[in-house]
């Protein structure tokens, strides 16, 4: 990766820290984002001086950005696109659980907003760049929890019934119907774009606001989580591999392709979730 620059959504912690690290050791330059300045600036030092070896330390640099927030979100790609003439990767790892609905300063939905819109409208307004740098890659962050979602077009920002679990799983389904149009739409242009399982991994997920039964199993399944590291695999094996250049529109699950909620082969519900994502965050285009 020496060469190439790497934009990572919330890379202050957990799988989002330790995949910055893995491409900094890899030789790439790494832009991270955090809503806190000070803690994303000491993350990115310490992702720096971790990542670091005989030849110097990488350049790590920190984008402070509140992910829920359209307006952070728009003044992030501006940011990135004055740091950066050019991006090979755009890592949107970035997402969150929360068991009760809050609403953003937009007047979204929380988990919507951060594990859906957040990606969909970053990656749409450093796209030209990514282009421009091409071949290049995005890689967005889903779950396995996306086999138990669907999409509920009538009520997608959950006003009617709100589930902090069903929010969850949606927006996991969400981010792959994006993933998969996203990949049809960029054919020929040389940016692929690919998301993947990381696993069941020791991080901080539901810690601001757990449901009960989270509550219960998280501390239950502790031991059998995979440490950070591990889970960031498949993020940087697709960020970084050779052996996936060029394979766009694809789910993986420990560095292999792995099987999909039916829905997200549904065409035209991805066309329609586009179109919706698209009205959501102002942007006009098809």
């Amino acid at each position: 990766m020496t060469g190439k620059t790497v934009l990572v959504t919330g890379g202050t912690g957990g799988i989002g820290r330790a995949t910055a690290v893995g491409l900094a050791r890899l030789g790439a330059r790494v832009g991270i984002t955090g809503r806190d300045a000070g803690r994303t600036a000491s993350a990115a030092a310490a992702i720096a001086g971790e990542a670091g070896n005989a030849s110097g330390s990488p350049s790590v640099d920190a984008f402070p950005a509140d992910m829920s927030s359209q307006t952070e979100v728009r003044r992030l790609a501006a940011a990135v696109l004055d740091a950066y003439p050019r991006l090979d990767v755009l890592v949107n790892n970035v997402g969150g659980f929360w068991a009760t609905r809050h609403s953003t300063a937009d007047g979204l939905e929380h988990t919507y907003a951060v594990n859906v819109l957040a990606p969909f409208l970053l990656t749409e307004l450093l796209l030209d760049r990514l282009k421009a740098s091409a071949p290049s890659r995005i890689v967005t962050v889903s779950s396995g929890a996306q086999r138990m979602g669907r999409i509920d077009f009538d009520d997608l920002q959950g006003e009617r019934d709100y589930s902090g679990q069903r929010a969850y799983n949606q927006s996991k389904l969400a981010d792959i119907l994006f993933t998969f149009e996203l990949a049809r739409r960029l054919d020929g242009t040389g940016v692929t774009a690919n998301t993947l399982h990381p696993g069941l991994v020791r991080t901080s997920f539901a810690a601001e606001d757990s449901s009960p039964a989270w509550k219960v199993m998280i501390p239950l399944l502790r031991p059998f989580m995979k440490s950070p590291a591990r889970g960031a695999e498949t993020s940087i094996f697709l960020a970084s591999s050779p052996d996936v250049e060029g394979v766009s529109g694809v789910y993986f699950s420990g560095r292999k392709p792995a099987k999909v909620n039916p829905i997200a082969d549904d065409r035209s519900a991805a066309a329609r979730l586009w179109k919706a994502n698209s009205q959501l965050v102002g942007l006009t285009h098809p």
